[in-house]
């Protein structure tokens, strides 16, 4: 069974998360969510990596929070069963940064 992190087990998995972000790209902690904005360079590019990224959603049985206007993906990470974040929402970003 999925586990919710600790305080400071998020805060070392978003460290990680971000090692290699720019400072402006970065993943954040809001409301007890991991979020970020995806910018893609057109609707179409950001409606594609959302497609790649269903699918490994649905393979993983873990379901973003999410929003798309244009070529901006806003994108939220929680697992609801556990009431926080979990491994499940640390795998699906870098899942994420690794299709951007």
């Amino acid at each position: 069974m999925t586990e919710k992190l600790t305080s400071t087990q998020t805060q070392a998995a978003l460290l990680e998360l971000n090692t290699s972000l720019p400072e402006n790209e970065q993943w954040t902690l809001q409301d007890g969510k991991l979020t970020k904005t995806f910018r893609f360079k057109s609707f179409i590019r950001a409606f594609g990596w959302m497609s790649q990224m269903a699918i490994w959603a649905e393979k993983m049985n873990h379901h973003p929070e999410w929003s798309n206007i244009y070529n901006i993906v806003d994108v939220k990470l929680v697992t609801h069963d556990v009431g926080g974040i979990s491994e499940l929402d640390i795998k699906l970003a870098n899942k994420m940064e690794m299709f951007k």
